[in-house]
This record gives C-alpha cells, sequence and structure tokens, in this order.
C-alpha cells in the first residue's frame, strides 16, 4: 500500500525538471506567456535567457512561435495556465502543432481547480477534452510531482505533441521507489475483485486512501492510476474489468470529455461494463481554497467511497464472473 509521507508543488517540480534537463537536451527551449514566476519557468530563464521566449499575455502567438521553432529541429516546452493554453491556443495549437505532427510539449499550469482562487476565469475543467480531441496529440495526467517530472523527460524524447497537466498546490507525493511513468501504460496501485477504480491526476490519492477504507469493509478494489489519457491502455483496463465487471473513474474534470468518456468509449466498443464516475458535474465552480472546492464538488474521500459501495451493491460482488 503506497502511503504518501510529504507533499511538493507538481509546477515547483516542472521549474527544477526544466533546468535539470537544460544540459541533457541542449535543443529544449521554453516559451512562457508572461507567467514565468507562477509556472516556474523564470528560474529556467535567469539561466539559460538565449533559450527562453516570454511571448507577453498572447497564447496563440506563443504556440504558432512554439512551431517554427520546431520545425527547426529545436525541442520547444510551451507552458502557461491550462485554461488559457488550451482555448486561446486552441486553433494554433489545431493548425500549426497537431495538423503538422510536430514535437511540442504543453505544460498546462493550474490546471482543474487548483487556481482556486481566482474562480471560474482561471479554472481548467474543460482543458483535457479540448487536447484529446486534437489529432496526434499525447495527454498526459501526472498524479504526482515525480511524475511530471518523468512526463516531460518522456515528452521531450518521443516525436509529435503532448500535453501534460499541472496542478499549482502541494499535492501528496506517491510514487517514489517505484517504477517511472511510462506513456500509454497504466500503473497498477491495488489489486482486488469487487470494483475498479481508475483515476489519474491530483484525486490519485484520495483513491488509494478511499481504496484502504473500502477493503476494511471488505470490498477488494482493483485500483489503476491511468495517468495517459491518450492513448489508453485499453488492455490493461479491459482486464481489470473482466475480473470485476464494473469500474467507477475519477478525475478532477467536467464528468464529459475527459477520463470518464474515454474509459467509457473503450468500454463500449471492447467490453460493455457497468461504470459510474466522480467527477465535476458540469458546472462552474466558484472562488475558495482548493481544498474546500475540491470538497462541494464532490472530489473527496468520502464521495468516492459512497459511488464505489453504491456500484458494488447494484452489481452484486463480482459481477465479471457473469459477464
Amino acid at each position: 500500500m503506497i502511503q504518501p509521507v510529504r507533499t511538493v508543488a507538481m509546477r515547483d517540480v516542472f521549474g527544477a525538471t526544466l533546468l535539470a534537463l537544460a544540459e541533457r537536451v541542449p535543443g529544449m527551449v521554453v516559451l512562457d506567456c508572461d507567467v514565468a514566476t507562477s509556472c516556474k519557468t523564470r528560474a529556467f530563464g535567469e539561466a539559460y535567457p538565449d533559450r527562453f521566449f516570454n511571448c507577453g499575455v498572447a497564447e496563440a502567438n506563443m504556440v504558432d512561435v512554439a512551431a517554427g521553432l520546431a520545425t527547426c529541429g529545436l525541442r520547444p516546452v510551451v507552458s502557461t495556465f491550462a485554461l488559457f493554453l488550451t482555448l486561446k491556443g486552441a486553433d494554433q495549437i489545431r493548425n500549426t502543432v497537431c495538423y503538422n505532427d510536430l514535437p511540442v510539449v504543453f505544460v498546462g499550469g493550474y490546471a482543474g481547480l487548483s487556481d482556486s482562487f481566482d474562480g471560474p476565469s482561471h479554472q481548467a475543467i474543460t482543458d483535457l477534452a479540448v487536447m484529446r480531441a486534437m489529432p496526434n496529440m499525447v495527454v498526459v495526467v501526472p498524479g504526482d510531482a515525480l511524475e511530471v517530472q518523468q512526463a516531460v523527460e518522456a515528452a521531450l524524447s518521443r516525436p509529435g505533441p503532448t500535453y501534460i497537466r499541472v496542478c499549482r498546490n502541494p499535492t501528496p507525493v506517491l510514487f517514489e521507489d517505484q517504477p517511472p511513468l511510462e506513456i500509454g501504460r497504466v500503473r497498477k496501485l491495488r489489486d482486488g475483485a469487487d470494483l475498479t477504480l481508475g483515476v489519474c491526476g491530483v484525486p490519485t490519492s484520495m483513491a488509494i486512501e478511499a481504496s484502504e477504507k473500502l477493503a476494511q469493509e471488505g470490498i477488494g478494489v482493483d485500483l489503476l492510476e491511468i495517468s495517459t489519457l491518450k492513448p489508453l491502455d485499453v488492455n490493461a483496463i479491459l482486464a481489470s474489468v473482466s475480473k470485476t465487471g464494473k469500474l467507477l473513474s475519477i478525475e478532477e474534470h467536467n464528468r464529459y470529455g475527459g477520463l470518464a468518456e474515454a474509459v467509457a468509449l473503450a468500454l463500449a466498443k471492447e467490453r460493455p461494463t457497468k461504470m459510474d464516475y466522480v467527477a465535476i458535474e458540469d458546472t462552474f465552480a466558484e472562488s475558495g481554497s482548493y481544498e474546500a472546492l475540491m470538497a462541494k464538488y464532490g472530489l473527496s474521500v468520502d464521495r468516492i467511497v459512497e459511488k464505489a459501495k453504491a456500484l458494488v451493491t447494484s452489481c452484486g460482488p463480482n459481477a465479471g464472473e457473469s459477464l
């Protein structure tokens, strides 16, 4: 059982990762939309000013500049708030980067509800839907700060565009002394026969705690961290639901267009399975502390346990055996 012992902000590790990779990836350049202090790219810009481009508050222009740099053999890392990157830059992401399958790494900071006090104008609850719909785009949602580092490294070594979702706030470190994140692969966190929990991003720590509580009540959870939403590790998910017969998805995103729909689409085609979800219920959130907002909009250990028990009760134990 993974027991988190410390918290670290994903954005801090992102900034440190850029510095650590600077010499190893000499073609890496970093682009920012005047939020270098917030997104932690400032240290890289100060250390490597000839490889850092502050494009001002002009997300669309920044994406086109990155595309141009990629055509010259460089490896651009594009950083700004997730909401503005994926909406204001969507046209350029589609037409200049994805259409040409260019190796640009997009890092959407302050994602989900983590830009909490700035309210709904800054909170990114649709970014996964936008980026999943972009042809050629790979979409990664790290579960802790260590996976942010690993995702950036992996993205810089692969062809084509990658989107990495990053939280603002300190979150539990979950995967110390664990194998690194692999793009396109599920991480199995727990074995169980009664229910599959599939989770991505910050709620991963909640899913781990919920799994332990459910085990204490005799419900065995097959816990999957689905850090890559696209391409989805369909085989791992199918193997799990073939055993459990039901799946609860958990994400810090609108119920539309994110993990729940990605998994449901795969299962509808390959193995129809009873499902439910824990997600934001198609609503704008309000301003407040991150923890309070997560709880108010249904992202909590108690909510996961509640929905998991209801799903198990409605299907019966070991429903996978009768499929």
